[in-house]
This record gives structure tokens, sequence and C-alpha cells, in this order.
């Protein structure tokens, strides 16, 4: 190859987008070829080709259970965080009717608040939405608020996507469950780089001990991991009934209906067993890359602000507002680079509507839409952040002066 832009997702140094997906882990490659080169074969049928294709998805299931301190039976497989999500708001609160009131947050993904709007059009549920402050962090106090005797379910997010901000769960489970109401969580982009458990060990940022038998619901996404895209799965705790979105055949105990996926499942499982594995060392190595970052953006680059909380934060994860310059402006002289980043949360790319989550934590309408987010999928070098700055600094000279030529025609 030569000339032009680097081929992005070659590097670490180039692809700084793995909020929106990270790059395919060779295991899981090798798992999906494996698996595919055993010759096609339904898990549901008798026949031995048929055995086979179930034991690996039986061996995949086992294989994330083990990896967040869940059963096998507590793991049903789906197409990714978006059905898992789904699959939790609206499965969990159909099946355990408690009452008909919802609590979750302005700033969980679309899929979280949009699963909360369609019971409320089509079931008659009532939903509110629990404070955040200024760096997206939401309160206890906010939640413990809003619960009430009709409460079905809560949902909120171990890590917000756009800002980073890691929730401090284990505070907000013992409001929730003292008051008898269900817990779910989206942990789709906390999973693959914090320690996170689904039982009775930890969850989050501090490694505080889980209180009780751990939460209700968690939702995880494959291609967070460096799985396959197309795959998750959502971890029920035993014993929750939960009401199917796709109705057919027996699969996932009933659960999900839908011929399984058996070699993108086995990527998934790959995966996650090769995440979990790197988790201590690579979460040091993203911080110290993380940290550099932040520091010579905030330093360097006129108007930077840093969104988000700045220690409880995805490892990877380093957000800004540029004041006076476009997060799409921004996105692309990046990408001219090189650098493969994001102006937000991948759902909502194209849309030309202010940060919902930067409106949420009080930036105003123009400040929202500068925002711009590097996920890492690995650690950085310094002379790749050194071309970052050169990037932002000439987008916002560029800006700046484009701003003083329109004032000075007027």
């Amino acid at each position: 190859m030569s000339g032009g832009a680097p081929r992005l997702g070659s590097s670490a140094d180039g692809y700084l987008d793995a909020a929106a997906t990270a790059p395919l882990r060779p295991e899981a490659r090798a798992a999906m070829i494996d698996a595919l080169d055993d010759g096609a074969a339904n898990a549901s049928s008798v026949h031995q080709a048929g055995h086979r294709a179930r034991s690996r998805i039986d061996a995949a299931r086992s294989d994330i259970a083990t990896a967040f301190a869940a059963r096998p039976s507590e793991v049903i497989f789906t197409s990714g965080g978006t059905e898992a999500n789904n699959l939790a708001i609206i499965g969990l609160a159909l099946a355990n009717p408690r009452g008909r009131h919802l609590v979750t947050t302005p700033i969980e993904h679309p899929s979280v608040i949009e699963s909360c709007r369609y019971l409320e059009r089509v079931f008659g549920f009532s939903l509110d939405f629990a404070e955040v402050d200024e760096v997206g962090r939401v309160s206890a106090s906010s939640v413990a608020a809003l619960v009430r005797s009709d409460t079905a379910l809560v949902s909120v997010g171990l890590a917000n996507a756009e800002v980073g901000t890691v929730q401090d769960l284990p505070r907000i489970a013992q409001i929730v469950h003292a008051s008898g109401v269900l817990l779910h969580t989206d942990a789709v982009q906390a999973a693959a780089s914090l320690p996170v458990r689904f039982g009775s060990a930890t969850l989050g940022v501090s490694g505080a001990a889980w209180p009780g038998p751990g939460i209700d619901a968690m939702t995880i996404a494959g291609h967070k991991f460096g799985g396959p895209q197309g795959t998750g799965a959502l971890l029920v705790r035993s014993g929750l009934a939960v009401e199917p979105l796709l109705h057919g055949g027996g699969q996932e105990q009933g659960r999900r209906a839908g011929t399984e996926n058996g070699p993108a499942l086995a990527g998934f499982a790959a995966a996650v067993r090769a995440a979990s594995a790197e988790i201590g060392s690579q979460g040091v190595a993203l911080i110290e890359s993380r940290e550099a970052l932040i520091e010579r953006v905030l330093a360097d680059v006129p108007g930077a602000r840093l969104t988000g909380d700045r220690a409880e934060r995805l490892p990877g994860h380093a957000s800004f507002v540029v004041d006076g310059v476009s997060g799409e402006s921004l996105l692309v002289a990046l990408d001219a680079a090189g650098f493969a980043v994001s102006s937000g949360s991948a759902c909502a790319a194209g849309s030309d509507d202010p940060s919902p989550v930067l409106l949420a934590l009080g930036f105003s309408a123009e400040l929202a839409q500068t925002g711009i987010r590097f996920t890492l999928a690995g650690p950085v070098t310094a002379a790749a952040i050194d071309r970052i700055i050169e990037v932002l600094r000439a987008e916002t000279a560029s800006a700046a002066h484009r701003r003083g030529s329109w004032n000075g025609s007027q």
C-alpha cells in the first residue's frame, strides 16, 4: 500500500473507535473458522452433526457464564446488545407485573430508552428519568426518589458510551433491591474492559463487593470484546420469568426463538475468554494512553473540555467538546489523517441533532454538537498522539479563521 492515509484498523494507533466496535480478535476468527469447517448443521437436529453443533453452543454458553460468574442457564443468546436490551426491558416488565412504572436515565443507549417508550405507548407504562450530574453520574438518591410501589424495573447502564462515565451500581442496587424492584444494567460498553461480574463477585471500577446475589439482568455484546458483530447475550437471574420477543421454536429455553448461529457464538465466546484474560494488564496500559491523550488535548487544543468523569471512566475512553468547531468536522479531519474516531454514539451517527447525552449533562445545544470521542483498542504511541494534536489544532485554527472572516463580512 503506498500513499494516502494508513489502513484503518491495522493498528491501535489508527483505529480509535473501539466503543463502536472492537477489531476482530484472532482467537474469535479461528474459533469461527473451526466451526465453519466442521460443516453445516442445525443444533436442534438429532444426528451427530447436530449434536456437535449443540456442543459448541453449550460450550460457548458455559464459557460466557464462567467469565461473568453466572450459571449457564442464566445466559440467553441474542443478536446483539440492542436485542438484549429490548428483551430485558420489555421481557422482564411484562413477565413480572409488579406494576407499570419504569425508571431509567436520560443517558442510556437508545435501545433502552426506546424500549421503555414502547411500553409507554403500547401497554400504558409510565416512565421517569433519574437525574445525572455534569459528568454523567447517576446518584443513588435520584434513583431512590423515583422508585415507588408500582415500579416494575430500573435500568441503569454500567458505563456510558459517549462520555465514558462508570456508575456506582453497587449502591444503586442496594436501594433498588431494598424496594423489591428488578434492576437491569446495560454493560455493553463496560464488560470488555472492566472486571464485571453478574454473580456475587465484583462489579465496577472500584472493585467494591457486589451486594447480595447480584443484579437481575445484564446486557453484553460480542463485538465489543473483539467477537463477531450480530452476537450478544442477556444474563438473567435464575428464577426470573422473561416474556419472549421472538416466538417460534423452543431455543434458549423458550426465551428466544430462532436457529442459533453456532460459528458466531463460538467466536463470541473465544473473544470473551481472551478479553477476560487481558483485563488487568490491558486496563493499565489503556489508562496510561488515555491519560496522555487527555492531558495533551486539554493543554494544547484551544476550547477543548473533557466530558464525563475524569477518574471513574472507562479505561480507554477520552471524550471532549471543542468550543467553536463541530465534532463532525473534527472527525472528518482526523479520518483524512488516518484516525478512525467518533463524534458520539455510533447508533446516533448521521443525526444533525445535538447529543442527548451532552444535553442531559447540561451542555448548551451549540456545544453539544462539538463532541468527539476517542476509544482505544490498545495502547497508543506518543507519535500518534502528537499527530492527533496537530490535526485538532489545525482544525480549530481553521474554524476560528472562518468565524473571523464571517464576522468581518457583516
